[in-house]
């Protein structure tokens, strides 16, 4: 007598048919559990939305691709009942479906929302779902202007960020309309555990208020130095950088040119700025092979970290790496979500989409992908995508 075929699937088929994602989901952080700690500033009257749900909704449309909040009200609208459902929105109590938000409901919550308090639930909710990294951590601090977002009665928005050299927004603070990045680099990084932390920065933060802010915090400090500190400028360029020993060299090609970079560091112990344990020049030849032309450029910087605290590749390496954020980051806002185009401008709205941008970029960047506008294509194919990635389904 045949033997009869067995019912069960093998595991292998299963495997294959297992569409809900590569990380088990009890692995996978929840992003409603962050977005609870941000206040609902609506009265309490007459709500039929959960502000949470409206939260989370906003943040799944924009990992698809929206970029304003028209197109998040769309996508929410064109999402199946087990979508909204899964988005925390409840059913009618008679008829038991659900009715999506209208598009200007969640204008409104996204304007009112409290931008400080996004940002934190966005940051904690990234170094939560984030593989640790071997290594010490590098974070760059650098500011970005909404050009949009200027009115006849109100300045443009400033927002300064901290993005880890990987990819990854942990804080974003919004500048005050009278103020510049230097008040808000203190706040913007009072919630992050900075220890062991090296924090790379432009020409306008090596402060010495920022240096002792981040010795006092267990950080470190690789900062740029430019003529706009004339005084520490000058006595960097001054050291006797022909004398001293090449620390480490490179050479590539890319966008049409050649380049080389040579890296040098120098103990320097009478530096008058608060730490600094050794400064650095950076030298760059780029030849277009178009044209032919030769450009160099010399780059001065100074370090709280100790001789031998680091080689000279992860030196060069994080130098590097701050430049970045505005690859990894402003350029994409600006490219992708057409940031700088956006005439968004009522009340918190430039604020908050900023941050939206700044999580859907970093959960695509976590989960492997350079290409970002390819990530937000294959996302919005399938609405429960974006649910999976956030840890709802």
């Amino acid at each position: 007598m045949p033997a009869r075929p067995s019912s069960r699937m093998p595991s292998c088929l299963q495997q294959l048919g297992d569409t809900s994602g590569s990380a088990p989901p009890e692995t996978v952080a929840d992003l409603r559990n962050h977005l609870a700690a941000v206040p609902d500033p609506r009265s309490r009257r007459g709500i039929r939305h959960s502000w949470t749900a409206l939260l989370t909704a906003a943040a799944a449309a924009v990992l698809a691709g929206a970029a304003s909040a028209t197109a998040i009200g769309e996508w929410v609208a064109g999402a199946p009942q087990r979508v909204l459902a899964l988005l925390g929105f409840r059913p009618d109590p008679l008829t038991g479906l659900i009715r999506p938000p209208h598009a200007t409901t969640i204008r409104l919550v996204l304007a009112a929302a409290d931008g400080d308090a996004l940002d934190r639930a966005i940051g904690d909710f990234l170094l939560e779902r984030q593989t640790p990294a071997p290594g010490r951590r590098v974070i760059a601090v650098d500011g970005k202007t909404l050009c949009g977002s200027r009115t006849a009665g109100r300045p443009v928005t400033v927002l300064i960020a901290a993005m880890t050299h990987s990819g990854q927004v942990l804080a974003q603070r919004q500048v005050g309309g009278k103020s510049n990045e230097i008040p808000a680099f203190a706040p913007l990084l009072d919630g992050i555990d900075l220890t062991g932390v090296v924090v790379t920065a432009d020409a306008l933060h090596p402060q010495h208020d920022h240096a002792t802010y981040l010795l006092e915090r267990g950080a470190h400090y690789l900062a740029v130095v430019k003529r706009n500190h004339p005084g520490l400028h000058e006595k960097v360029r001054g050291l006797p950088w022909r004398d001293i020993r090449l620390d480490h060299y490179e050479r590539g090609r890319g966008h049409n040119h050649d380049e080389i970079r040579r890296l040098k560091t120098a103990t320097f112990a009478h530096l008058d700025y608060p730490h600094a344990r050794q400064a650095l020049q950076v030298v760059r030849w780029r030849r277009d092979l178009g044209t032919g032309m030769l450009t160099i450029e010399r780059i001065y910087l100074v370090t709280s970290l100790p001789p031998g605290a680091a080689t000279g590749s992860e030196l060069a390496a994080w130098i590097r790496g701050h430049w970045r954020i505005e690859n990894q980051l402003h350029h994409v806002r600006d490219r992708t979500f057409h940031e700088d185009a956006s005439k968004i401008r009522t009340r918190r709205l430039p604020r908050v989409m900023a941050g939206l941008r700044n999580l859907a970029i970093g959960v695509h960047r976590q989960d492997g992908h350079t290409n970002i506008a390819a990530a937000l294509r294959r996302t919005v194919r399938d609405h429960l995508r974006p649910l999976t990635t956030l840890g709802l389904a």
